[in-house]
C-alpha cells in the first residue's frame, strides 16, 4: 500500500500496525503467482515486496539469512546436503554456500521472477548461484518434495513467504510427513515462522504439526528483522533426532563464515526462549 509517490507502507491490519519507508518505486510486475515490487528507499537501500509485503531489503537481510542458515547448519553433525524451498532471493542459498562442509545445495523456488529480479536488483545476494555446488529448480516445492529420494538430504530450510497463496501449503503436517520421508535419519528442518510476538498462536501450530509429523524435537529461535511485522522474527527447527542444538560451534569455523550478525554468542542466545514463549511451546 503506498500512502503516496514517497512512500511504501505495509499494513497489518490484523495487527493493528504498519511499517513505512520512504522510498521510490522502480519496478513492478504481475507473474501468474504474485506481484512483485522493487524499490530504492531512502535508509534500506533496495526493497522487494510481494503483493504488497515487505520481503528483502539491502540493509537488513543479512539478519534473516545468516540466522535461517549458520544455526541449524551448526547444529547439524554433517549437512552435505541441503534444500531450501522458496528462498527465491538466493540470499540462504549464498549463506549455506559458505559452509565448507555442504557438498550441494538446492534452491527450490515457484517463481523464477523472484530470482532473476534478485540477480538484477539484489546482485550481491545471489553471488553464490554459480558456485558448483548450487542447483536453482524452478518448480512447486510441495511436489518437489513429494518425488525427493528417502533419506536423500541433511538438511531443509524451508525460506517461504507468510502462509498465504503459494506458501500455504508449505505450513503443516501433510508437507512436514513428506519432509521427514526425504530426510536422513539425523536430518533437520528449519521454517520461517513469523513473529513471537504477533503470530505465536500460528508458531504453536507449527510446532504441533511438526511433532504429529514425527519429529523428534521443536525448537524456536528468534531474531531481530526490522522489515518484518514487529521488528522479532523466528525460525523454527525439528529434528529427527533429539539432540543438543550448540554442541558443534566452532569459533574458528563461524568467523570464517564472515557473518555480520551471527557468531557463537547469537547462536546460543537465539534458542534461548523468552518465558511467555517457553510456556506456549511447552519446551
Amino acid at each position: 500500500m503506498a500512502l503516496d509517490a514517497h512512500w511504501f507502507t505495509e499494513v497489518m491490519a490484523s495487527t493493528g500496525t504498519a511499517f513505512s519507508l520512504k522510498a521510490r518505486k522502480l519496478h513492478e510486475e504481475q507473474t501468474p503467482y504474485q506481484k512483485i515490487e522493487i524499490w530504492d528507499t531512502e535508509t534500506f537501500g533496495k526493497l522487494m515486496t510481494i503483493d504488497g509485503c515487505t520481503m528483502v531489503s539491502t540493509r537488513d537481510n543479512f539478519l534473516y539469512h545468516e540466522m535461517m542458515s549458520h544455526p541449524a547448519l551448526n547444529a547439524h553433525p554433517h549437512p552435505k546436503t541441503v534444500v531450501i524451498v522458496g528462498g527465491g532471493d538466493c540470499g540462504t542459498l549464498r549463506e549455506v554456500l559458505k559452509h565448507p562442509e555442504v557438498q550441494s545445495a538446492t534452491q527450490v523456488e515457484i517463481d523464477e521472477r523472484v530470482t532473476r529480479l534478485s540477480e538484477q536488483y539484489f546482485p550481491e545476494l545471489c553471488d553464490k548461484n554459480d558456485d558448483p555446488r548450487a542447483t536453482l529448480f524452478f518448480g512447486d516445492g510441495i511436489q518437489w518434495m513429494k518425488d525427493a529420494t528417502p533419506g536423500s538430504i541433511d538438511l531443509i530450510i524451508i525460506d517461504s513467504t507468510d502462509p498465504v497463496g503459494p506458501a500455504e501449503g508449505l505450513f503443516g503436517k501433510k508437507f512436514y510427513l513428506d519432509c521427514i520421508r526425504a530426510l536422513a535419519p539425523n536430518g533437520m528442518l528449519v521454517q520461517q515462522s513469523e513473529s513471537p510476538l504477533l503470530h505465536l498462536e500460528l508458531i504453536q501450530e507449527m510446532h504441533q504439526a511438526m511433532r504429529d509429523a514425527g519429529f523428534a524435537q521443536t525448537h524456536l529461535l528468534h531474531f531481530p528483522q526490522v522489515i518484518y511485522p514487529s521488528g522479532w522474527w523466528s525460525g523454527s527447527i525439528a529434528c529427527k533426532q533429539a539432540g543438543a542444538l550448540a554442541a558443534r560451534l566452532d569459533d574458528a569455523a563461524i568467523d570464517a563464515l564472515d557473518a555480520k550478525f551471527y557468531n557463537a554468542e547469537t547462536h546460543r542466545a537465539a534458542f534461548a526462549l523468552p518465558t511467555y514463549v517457553k510456556k506456549a511451546l511447552a519446551v
